[in-house]
């Protein structure tokens, strides 16, 4: 299988007022086409901002990152908007659904954004809600679901471009157990028919569904399987 990212020797340094904050300190990371990876590590680890550079919502201060062969920083900012809408679903531990739209507006959104006929796009955000078992729930408000119905929906959403890898932060964080489990039998799925997965979490227990995990921690990735 060939690599659908790459990470080479990727650091982040903040630099504040009195201080200089190093997050990342020189990380490598290979994901193939098809992989489910998951990396671990306490809160404050850095994990989010690796999730961010993945997905190209931040920038590095050093290192390299290639998504499907094309290194990020060869991108302008214009185009690297273009990558996140077409290559990159996201699913965060905040749902983030406009509250003004319904289900089947949410998901559609991304796609109607890149100028898709909008009968097509619909029609591909109605199949996905049947997918997703949120068919009858089409026209409600994001209000009116359950944690784990929003966060069904951000998945459904996330696909709506067949983006080549998913990113999920945390995306168990405000559920339950039995709506965690719910959450990663459908990531198993997507994974199952193809889809690479990324996914950080804090907890040890969710990191076993993933084929590759990692831990971070002092600002590097350590393989733990």
């Amino acid at each position: 299988m060939s690599d659908i990212l790459e990470l080479y020797d990727v650091g982040k340094i903040y630099y504040l007022k009195h201080e200089t904050i190093e997050v990342l300190n020189g990380v490598d990371l290979r994901v193939d086409k098809g992989g489910f990876v998951v990396i671990c590590g306490p809160s404050g680890s850095g994990k989010s901002t690796l999730l961010n550079i993945i997905g190209s919502l931040d920038h590095p201060t050093s290192g390299r990152v290639l998504i499907d062969g094309v290194e990020l920083s060869s991108y302008s900012d214009s185009k690297l908007s273009e990558i996140r809408n077409r290559k990159i679903g996201f699913v965060f531990q905040f749902h983030h659904l406009l509250a003004e739209f319904s289900c089947l507006e949410n998901i559609a959104l991304p796609a109607l954004v890149n100028g898709s006929s909008p009968k097509s796009v619909y029609e591909k955000a109605q199949s996905l809600l049947v997918k997703f078992g949120m068919a009858g729930k089409k026209n409600r408000l994001p209000e009116q679901l359950s944690g784990g119905e929003k966060q069904r929906v951000a998945i459904a959403r996330a696909l709506i471009n067949d983006p080549l890898m998913i990113l999920a932060d945390e995306p168990t964080g405000n559920l339950d157990e039995e709506n965690t489990n719910k959450l990663l039998d459908v990531l198993l799925g997507l994974n199952n028919e193809g889809r690479s997965i990324i996914l950080v979490t804090h907890s040890l227990d969710i990191a076993k569904v993933g084929t590759d995990v990692y831990n971070l921690k002092e600002g590097r990735l350590n393989a733990m399987r």
